[in-house]
């Protein structure tokens, strides 16, 4: 059966932890040594145009630093940026001294002192050799030497041995701050893609996932190797295929590929090729179908039940791949089932480990004393409160006194003498008979009450308070 590439089914169960370490822990480096192919034109800056500018910054450097610093100094200033931004313009973590050279050409002349600018780098941990950056990584160099040195030139190997100062043309650096900066974007990419959900990715599918901001294989090698050293993922080697496993959100290293994991992955590696096949024979018998309809439409009916057997007997083999992919869905269900069992049992122990702690001295016993004494303290606070309230300071001052001083008070208040007004008459006062001739004779001279009636209705004097009553 031919493999297919693998990509990650509609449904995955959630990532699982390892329960143990299984595998070879390897790394990437057979694929860091293979040269990728740049074709992005490089942005210059203006002064390239500048024939006298860039004759001075295209000469050698002198000695020393110590010969002439300005001279020195400003052609760092120039290179090293300029150097940085090409690769990152380009897409790429990794430069050579060579491609260096057909990149900065200019009327046929490559600059001069390449080779003194990238030992400067290195000397200030700007570059790094990809040899020592992936020997870096591994646990020890053999481990890393058997995988690399045998994909190196002979010439780099010698270089490299002889402990030669010169820059070799082939030997490849690494750029620290650009690695770091598309690891950072790798584990960002796969993050947000459906891979996520897988425990393990292939790397074939990670280079189609990254390829938006790895150009190249050997540039998603190297920022694999960078995640590798920061304990972000884990590189391994199963059945020959190279799997990646990233670490997940909350999770401060990534965790060793275990038996659980390399279960889950061949379950869902199952899984994606049974429902490629299902979808093959779903096809398949739609064709038969459509081929025994214009059978029928030619008149040759046996023919068409040839093709009506055939697509029965594909719809036998599909619904037995149905069953075996149900199978393998109920498998993973429980698996995931199981994961989160085991979450939740570690959360109940972690409770019950902190509850027993919090209650570590606290008992029964200690529980009834302590409501005794608070009920004695609230009694003993009660009689308290009833003594204060009952006490005063003028306890010591008689009732009966008082009530004797304020009938003497009120004896005090009593007039001794008779009162300066005279006294009410007890008898009708006597009128003077010429006030009272003069006041009826005043009643007389009015004129008499009439007594008859006015000629106004009581329907008439309604009708002018109502007018009364509007008008105001």
């Amino acid at each position: 059966m031919q493999r297919s590439e693998f990509k990650p089914p509609a449904q995955s169960p959630p990532r699982l932890g390892p329960a143990g370490q299984t595998g070879t822990n390897t790394s990437i480096e057979k694929e860091v040594g293979k040269s990728p192919v740049k074709s992005d034109k490089t942005e210059f800056p203006p002064e390239w145009e500048d024939d006298e500018r860039m004759g001075y910054l295209f000469s050698a450097f002198k000695q020393t630093r110590e010969v002439n610093s300005l001279d020195w100094d400003g052609k760092m200033e120039f290179w090293c940026p300029l150097i940085v931004n090409t690769c990152r313009q380009r897409g790429v973590v990794s430069i050579s001294l060579g491609e260096l050279n057909d990149i900065f050409r200019r009327k046929g002349t490559s600059p001069l002192g390449l080779g003194t600018i990238l030992q400067d780098m290195i000397r200030r941990g700007k570059l790094q050799k990809e040899s020592e950056f992936a020997a870096n990584v591994d646990a020890g160099w053999i481990s890393w030497g058997v995988g690399l040195l045998l994909v190196k030139p002979l010439k780099w190997t010698l270089s490299t041995i002889l402990g030669s100062n010169r820059v070799p043309l082939e030997e490849t650096y690494v750029m620290i701050d650009l690695v770091k900066e598309k690891a950072s974007k790798l584990l960002q990419v796969y993050r947000s893609s459906p891979a996520a959900q897988q425990a393990l990715v292939p790397f074939q599918e990670l280079r189609a996932i990254a390829a938006d901001i790895c150009p190249d294989e050997n540039t998603l090698c190297l920022a694999l190797l960078q995640l590798q050293r920061e304990k972000q993922v884990n590189v391994t080697l199963h059945d020959g295929e190279k799997i990646v496993k990233f670490t997940q959100p909350g999770q401060s290293r990534v965790s060793p590929v275990g038996d659980v994991d390399l279960g889950i992955y061949q379950l869902q590696k199952s899984e994606k090729l049974l429902e490629e096949k299902i979808e093959a024979l779903a096809s398949e018998a739609e064709r038969c179908k459509e081929e025994a309809r214009g059978l029928l439409h030619e008149d040759k009916k046996t023919q068409a039940l040839r093709c009506l057997r055939a697509k029965k007997r594909i719809e036998k083999r599909s619904d037995s791949l149905y069953a075996q992919l149900d199978t393998i869905h109920g498998i993973l269900e429980k698996i995931a089932n199981s994961h989160t069992d085991r979450m939740v049992i570690q959360a109940y122990q972690t409770g019950v480990a902190t509850l027993k702690q919090s209650l570590k001295d606290v008992t029964v016993e200690k529980a009834e004393n302590l409501v005794d004494q608070i009920q004695e303290l609230s009694e003993m606070q009660d009689e308290v409160n009833q003594t204060l309230s009952g006490f005063s300071l003028d306890s010591t001052v008689d009732d009966m006194d008082l009530e004797a001083e304020l009938a003497i008070l009120m004896q005090d208040s009593t007039p001794d003498g008779p009162s300066a007004l005279p006294d009410v008459p007890d008898k009708p006062v006597s009128s003077n008979p010429a006030r009272v001739k003069s006041e009826e004779g005043l009643v007389a001279s009015l004129p008499a009450v009439p007594n008859t009636d006015l000629g106004i209705t009581e329907e008439e004097l309604e009708q002018e308070l109502n007018r009364l009553t509007l008008v105001e």
